[in-house]
């Protein structure tokens, strides 16, 4: 095994920088520009937004993830609300709280949810269950796109979220830290998996797709995006050389390779979910519809290939997580499946 390939598989997050951001973080250094995202890179890349989701939206960056999605709750809400999210969200599994902690208490109230995606009925069983003083009234809908076991939604569902939120007096967020990878695998124009499905704000994951240390969070109402800016600072999310995070994405936007990088992932991953499913003892637990596999096998199995210095999670119902990213080689992918082929052989009958 090539030692470089040891965390190919551990997450979309160990791969590098991809080319088009690097090149895009050479560009824009050089010379002076104003501060704090008043240059004229940023204003590009707000404008590469607007074309890209072919609507007028209120673009901010931020440097990561958690920034994004909790400001953006936080924004949505009132203290004294709650915010319904699928059970394996990661607003709910793996953000320490920043959610509650940003909005200053706002609850997090798990729905039922099938392979990721949350059951539409429950949003009127959550949302109607109790209407007393003494208890917070739901106020949001957060949807992960693709979800936290590497599902997505399809836009027809999105509609249907989207429209009983409304109908009960609900905004929708979306955390899109993979929302490229979903978009690829859709192959949809954006506005149709966004905001003419009825989202009212995207945190569009940057890093996931090779970026360096940028999130975007898109209000596709306006006024809803009133004095977020204020929360970006307060928050220590406002970047005072902002040209270097707004430039990545102005390369990717503008250029498309956002697509060729979501497309190598997922393709990986289907490659990767082929092969083990076609192993004895081996079997998927999710079905493959972005760049996550999520694998159940045998103990044995599982432990040589992590001595052999391969590296992934176990996750959400035990199964081991597999992610795919824009730098995944298809070296890697035949790598892993020799070894647990050999392994396979060289286990007791």
């Amino acid at each position: 095994m090539n030692p470089d390939h040891q965390y190919a598989f551990a997450s979309d997050n160990t791969a590098g920088i991809c080319p088009e951001a690097w090149a895009a973080l050479q560009a824009a250094n050089s010379g002076f520009l104003p501060s704090y995202g008043s240059d004229a890179i940023t204003q590009r890349a707000c404008e590469a937004f607007r074309n890209f989701f072919q609507t007028p939206c209120e673009v901010f960056f931020v440097f990561n993830g958690t920034a994004a999605n909790a400001l953006a709750l936080a924004s949505l809400c009132q203290s004294y609300h709650s915010v319904i999210c699928a059970d394996s969200a990661h607003v709910e599994t793996d953000e320490c709280g920043a959610p509650e902690f940003f909005s200053n208490g706002s609850k997090l109230i798990l729905a039922r949810a099938e392979h990721g995606r949350m059951l539409p009925s429950e949003l009127r069983r959550l949302s109607t269950q109790r209407r007393d003083l003494h208890f917070p009234p739901p106020r949001v809908v957060s949807l992960s796109q693709s979800t936290e076991l590497g599902t997505v939604y399809h836009p027809q569902a999105l509609v249907e979220i989207c429209d009983q939120a409304h109908e009960l007096g609900m905004k929708v967020h979306m955390d899109g830290a993979r929302f490229f990878n979903a978009l690829a695998a859709l192959n949809v124009e954006p506005a149709e998996m966004t905001w003419r499905a009825g989202v009212d704000v995207l945190c569009c994951g940057g890093t996931k797709l090779g970026m360096a240390v940028t999130e975007a969070v898109v209000f596709f109402d306006p006024q809803l995006a009133r004095e977020f800016e204020y929360r970006c600072k307060q928050a220590g999310q406002l970047c005072s050389k902002m040209r270097f995070i707004s430039a990545q994405w102005l390369s990717l936007l503008e250029d498309g390779s956002w697509r060729r990088h979501a497309t190598h992932g997922n393709a990986m991953a289907k490659l990767l979910a082929s092969g083990l499913a076609s192993l004895p003892g081996v079997s998927l637990s999710q079905t493959v519809e972005a760049n996550a596999v999520f694998v159940q096998w045998p103990e044995g199995l599982k432990q040589g290939l992590l001595s052999r210095g391969w590296r992934f999670y176990d996750f959400i119902g035990g199964a081991s997580r597999m992610m795919c990213s824009w730098a995944t080689p298809e070296a890697a992918v035949h790598g892993l499946l020799a070894d647990a082929r050999e392994l396979l052989a060289l286990s007791p009958a």
